[in-house]
């Protein structure tokens, strides 16, 4: 009786070792995984997210409201000095993250949404309705980007909405021929044949069976373009296509610095974030592509 039951208990323990070694790595260890310049990248990008979301709770000086003497150099009351009307930099500084974080994220997801279904939908169908999506595509990237995000905003007025679905405009080329080209890769597979096969409708093949396997190179490729969405949006606002002042948006604050040449602080603070949200999202897009993508390794 000892003997089988010791017997009985073997096979069950030797299932449950191997359930543990198939079960799947936690998020957090999938994270730590990432390298350290994407572990850096993730954490200013954090930062930046958060500060966009609770800085109006910080206490800090009124970013539209004169907090010291005009044109004050650094000091430890307004650490990165004032402008021309008095304001403090510093406090201008992180407020421009409400403007400049969310626009990016919006403009990355709509543009991710539009070219994503529109690349699947001509990569899938093929034919006419590929070409006429295709040939739309061809004429949209045929403009330089600052160019075309330039007409579309001077045509739709100055005003950060409008310079966001200017760059969206711009943008969802990009995600329209990612995804198109991967669909036409992954429709080739035994297995989406085999789907065809069994009956699937093309609304099941497309979502179940082709749309997971082309999100890699989509994904990693809009993390690498929220840095270029932050400094096209600046471009904007600093030519006054963009944020109105007084609203204390990145581009429009270098644009201030730029006119007041030796008072360099004006525009080294929206300088710096723009830097660093920018080399951030890059970091990050960078380690995500290795981790993500088993071409890059």
């Amino acid at each position: 009786m000892e003997l089988s039951s010791m017997v009985g208990s073997e096979p069950k323990a030797i299932s449950n070792s191997s359930a543990r070694k198939r079960r799947p790595p936690s998020f957090l260890t999938w994270l730590a995984k990432l390298s350290l310049p994407a572990k850096i990248g993730g954490v200013v990008v954090l930062f930046w997210i958060v500060t966009a979301l609770t800085v109006s709770h910080w206490g800090l000086p009124d970013p539209l409201q004169m907090a010291g003497r005009r044109l004050q150099a650094p000091s430890l009351q307004n650490w990165l000095g004032t402008d021309a009307l008095g304001r403090d930099v510093f406090s201008r500084t992180l407020h421009g993250a409400i403007y400049s974080v969310p626009i990016a994220i919006f403009v990355v997801v709509a543009g991710v949404t539009i070219g994503a279904l529109l690349g699947a939908i001509a990569g899938y169908v093929g034919g006419l309705v590929d070409s006429a999506i295709m040939r739309l595509v061809d004429v949209t990237v045929s403009f330089p980007p600052i160019l075309l995000a330039m007409t579309v905003a001077a045509t739709l007025g100055p005003g950060i909405v409008n310079a966001a679905l200017a760059m969206v405009i711009v943008w969802w080329p990009v995600y329209a021929r990612l995804m198109r080209a991967q669909v036409l890769e992954v429709k080739e597979r035994e297995h989406v044949e085999a789907a065809i096969a069994g009956g699937a409708g093309h609304l099941r093949i497309l979502r179940v069976h082709i749309l997971p396997l082309c999100w890699t190179p989509v994904l990693i490729n809009a993390t690498m373009d929220f840095g270029q969405v932050v400094l096209l949006a600046a471009s904007l606002s600093f030519i006054g296509l963009g944020a109105t002042p007084p609203s204390p948006e990145w581009g429009s604050m270098i644009s201030e610095g730029a006119s007041r040449f030796y008072n360099w602080w004006i525009a080294l603070g929206p300088g710096l974030a723009i830097l660093s949200l920018v080399l951030a999202f890059s970091f990050l897009g960078d380690g995500l592509r290795d981790r993500l993508d088993p071409r890059s390794k």
